[in-house]
């Protein structure tokens, strides 16, 4: 996409915020004019993001009045956040390869465990996919139930993205990619990090399994009524 854009002669900017610190991002190879990216993915603190710019590009102050951040945003800086940013950001990316050594066989194993639920659906390449992230479908089911549930033993997951929490709707990704409706309102996302043990893999795939039983023996005796 970079390739096509740079030689149209157009900026291209990209989210790569699921991306940096879990697989190699090189904004010159991939023609990359702007890049942003969140701390709390990579294990930085929240509330904290980047936006990385090539020179000579002309930016629209967000907020007026100050000389911060080379004068394109207004405001006392969060020098905290930005100093976990980095240590987090150089952590992530000289201990890329262990960390994806370590997670993709877990992820794996994951992914494996809940397949074995019937009517159960991979979203995305097996394999082609960051290392620590999960995302399936289970028909008969509503993935905000799951989520409660699932939360009551410890696992902390949820049904869409950040970016769409409060909205019952099912993801418009997941629909784009050629999910029902119904599918894709049974939707789970759970992600990985580098502490995780194959025992607690073990337990949240018979975690899930039994939450999602226990919803479509409840969906059958409400159409039993």
């Amino acid at each position: 996409i970079g390739a096509v854009c740079r030689k149209k002669g157009v900026l291209f900017h990209t989210d790569a915020v699921q991306a940096v610190g879990h697989i190699p991002v090189d904004v010159d190879r991939d023609n990359i004019d702007m890049l942003t990216l969140s701390a709390h993915k990579f294990h930085g603190p929240k509330g904290v993001g980047l936006l990385y710019a090539k020179k000579g590009i002309v930016l629209t102050n967000l907020i007026e009045g100050g000389a911060q951040e080379r004068g394109k945003r207004a405001g006392t800086e969060n020098l905290p956040g930005i100093v976990g940013m980095v240590t987090a950001l150089e952590d992530a990316v000289n201990n890329i390869d262990s960390y994806r050594n370590k997670l993709i066989p877990l992820r794996d194993r994951l992914i494996e465990g809940l397949e074995l639920i019937p009517h159960s659906i991979l979203n995305g390449d097996r394999t082609k996919r960051i290392p620590g992230t999960v995302n399936f479908c289970f028909e008969g089911i509503e993935g905000e139930s799951l989520i409660i549930l699932l939360d009551k033993k410890g696992i902390y997951a949820s049904s869409g993205s950040a970016c769409t929490s409060g909205s019952l709707d099912p993801s418009h990704v997941l629909l784009a990619i050629g999910r029902s409706h119904d599918e894709a309102k049974g939707a789970l996302r759970l992600s990985l990090s580098e502490d995780v043990t194959k025992e607690e893999i073990d337990y949240v795939i018979r975690s899930v399994k039994e939450v999602v039983g226990y919803l479509r023996d409840m969906s059958a005796r409400r159409r039993d009524v």
